[in-house]
């Protein structure tokens, strides 16, 4: 795209964020355009039209979506490790959304922590099996004949159960139209509309239309993360990985975590750290601790891909009649995508119908939302950095591994250690609320205990040995 059209497409912007005098209710008759039907589209779009029904309000909603979920690999891709948490499945299923048998590969019931100085499998704290591993997508290359669906879809088929029409033009342009936003298409039509929301995320071609925008639509820092599909059989995946999703915590350079999630006939492996490269995905790879776990060379990886990541918020993911939801404006760091999608959309759909589709209306009642995840993702990167810290020394790592084992092994423990790390990795639960945990007196004396009881050389007779994994 050239420079002139850059400058016309944030010039268009700057009219329509400029202009007050407008009626920014919506109507009888109003037209929404959604823009990427990912999560965060999907349910902006079920939400705005179930609350438009209940007030009889008829409005017509868009969902341009190039991709089609009903294929598998990359033309129906997604990117997306695909773990929705207890937590996510809890609300959803408050909100009448119940997922589907067909869509979730496999329940999991507890998820094993890896580290060179042993393991150990943590179960839910409220010991229900409510972690559901998915494909956002409709799954890898070669899973064809694999019985799944794809989540993505699935919210999709809700949306235009609601009345959303899916559209499958491509968008080239955006320019304002007597103070409306105006949608260029390939094909050299255009089409005007009374809102547009953008729910692309950060890995679409469609957010470079919004970088040169002016600086409040300034866009969030990303980063790489790397993730890579392996096919076998379903018996085998099941007696390599059992019901587990399998994090990593490692000491290798610029490495965060890792994980490894079963998926029926695939599994799922997720690497996230700072500039991740081909070096360090072989490392990992190779690790003597992955390799007892999964065995690589016996699994054929199928599907790669290196997706950029949101590590943070858009300064003002809304103008007059656009919003930005999902990770194209504001996400959780690293974890729970889908949940923060769920929170943006709905809000967004709230403001809407109900407030209005100014500017001023989705920083009084849509930012809050986005606003609150930022906050909490502060605290988010502070209990990262700690992490790291801590996987970075044996001694740190004996303690926090030994101080779970003991929580495991006897029910009636506080599971201090536990459901930091259960939380940390499931996205269960908000980073404050992990950070508040990690003040109590209980896991600083466990913690503190654990770290001495380390330094003291192992004996025969010592009641809890380290596991080797």
């Amino acid at each position: 795209m050239g420079l002139s059209t850059q400058a016309s497409v944030a010039d268009s912007f700057s009219r329509i964020i400029e202009d007050e005098e407008k009626d920014f209710a919506l109507r009888d008759g109003s037209r929404i355009a959604v823009v990427g039907s990912g999560p965060a589209g999907s349910f902006f779009s079920y939400f705005l039209l179930k609350m438009a029904n209940a007030i009889d309000l008829e409005v017509e909603v868009d969902i341009f979506e190039p991709r089609s979920f009903k294929y598998c690999g990359p033309a129906g891709c997604n990117h997306c490790g695909g773990i929705v948490s207890e937590s996510l499945v809890q609300i959803l299923a408050a909100e009448g959304i119940v997922l589907p048998r067909r869509v979730v590969q496999r329940g999991v019931e507890s998820y094993v922590v890896h580290m060179d100085v042993g393991n150990v499998a943590i179960e839910s704290p409220v010991h229900e099996q409510r972690i559901a591993a998915l494909y956002r997508g409709n799954g890898p290359r070669d899973g064809g004949d694999a019985p799944m669906e794809s989540f993505d879809g699935y919210l999709q088929g809700m949306a235009t159960q609601q009345g959303a029409e899916i559209v499958r033009q491509l968008i080239t342009g955006m320019e304002c139209r007597n103070g409306l936003p105006e949608l260029k298409f390939a094909d050299g039509e255009t089409k005007t509309y009374d809102l547009v929301a953008v729910a692309t995320g950060v890995n679409s071609n469609f957010i470079q239309l919004l970088d040169d925008l002016p600086g409040d639509f300034e866009p969030p820092k990303t980063t790489r993360g790397y993730i890579c599909e392996f096919h076998s059989t379903e018996e085998e995946i099941l007696k390599i990985l059992g019901r587990s999703v399998h994090v990593f915590l490692l000491d290798i350079p610029r490495f965060e975590f890792a994980a490894i999630i079963p998926k029926g006939q695939f599994a799922t492996v997720v690497m996230v750290g700072e500039d991740l490269d081909q070096e360090l995905v072989h490392t990992f790879l190779n690790d003597p601790v992955v390799r007892r776990t999964f065995p690589t060379d016996t699994v054929p990886c199928v599907c790669s891909c290196s997706p950029l990541i949101n590590l943070g918020a858009r300064k003002r993911p809304y103008g007059n009649r656009v919003v930005m939801i999902g990770d194209s404006g504001v996400t959780r760091l690293y974890k729970d995508g889908i949940g923060a999608a769920f929170r943006t959309g709905k809000a967004a759909a709230t403001t809407a119908v109900f407030h209005g589709v100014a500017a001023e209306d989705f920083e009084k009642h849509f930012w809050p939302t986005c606003k609150s995840i930022a906050n909490d993702n502060a605290i988010g990167k502070v209990m990262f950095a700690t992490n790291a810290v801590m996987k970075n020394s044996r001694i740190t790592r004996r303690a926090m591994l030994r101080m779970a084992q003991r929580e495991q092994d006897k029910p009636s423990a506080k599971p201090h250690m536990s459901s930091l790390l259960w939380n940390m990795f499931t996205g269960s639960a908000p980073y404050w609320e992990m950070f508040r945990g990690t003040l109590h007196p209980g896991f600083i004396s466990k913690l503190l205990y654990n770290l001495a009881a380390g330094l003291w050389p192992k004996t025969k007779n010592a009641k809890v040995k380290e596991r080797v994994a």
